[in-house]
């Protein structure tokens, strides 16, 4: 079955040689242009500029709502933010992830987390470390961070709760 070429593609016909039956043509095709915003760092520092002054305006929940069973820091996070309605912090979530991490090879790795930890210190230590990350970190760095993983959005959540002193 033969695709025709598209009209806007030039083939240079002397330049083929079709006398061998293994030949291929080859198409020269200019192809458009991909965004490269990951691999800029302007761009990078603007979205975490941004990204960072919208965390700040959510605030920390006071009301605790009931104790979290948990197996996992991970789990642990995921729950908290089904529980409030509010995204965690990008570095909480990467810190969660290393705390994960850590366990591996540990004699109690297969204990449920909250044998090990209370839920309710385990709660607060993931609010604590929250609202650190919420007030005081530098875009730059989060940028910074954001450019050596291209997969860092996986990190970054997609829950976004209606601040109070907006419309």
């Amino acid at each position: 079955m033969k695709r025709p070429f598209p009209s806007e593609d030039k083939v240079d016909a002397d330049a083929m040689d079709l006398s061998s039956p293994n030949s291929v043509p080859s198409l020269h095709i200019q192809l458009p242009k991909l965004s490269t915003d990951i691999n800029d760092l302007d761009a990078l520092t603007r979205r975490a500029a941004m990204y960072q002054e919208y965390m700040k305006q959510i605030p920390i929940p006071t009301n605790r709502g009931s104790v979290i069973p948990f197996t996992s820091w991970m789990g642990l996070g995921k729950s908290i933010k089904q529980l409030y309605g509010q995204p965690l912090h990008y570095l909480t979530n990467v810190t969660l992830k290393q705390w994960d991490q850590l366990r591996i090879g540990s004699e109690d790795e297969w204990k449920p987390l909250d044998d090990i930890v209370h839920p309710c210190k385990g709660e607060i230590s993931i609010w604590l470390m929250e609202e650190i990350h919420r007030q005081t970190s530098s875009h730059y760095h989060i940028a910074n961070l954001w450019k050596k993983d291209p997969m860092y959005s996986g990190f970054v959540d997609s829950i976004f709760p209606k601040l109070e002193h907006t419309s």
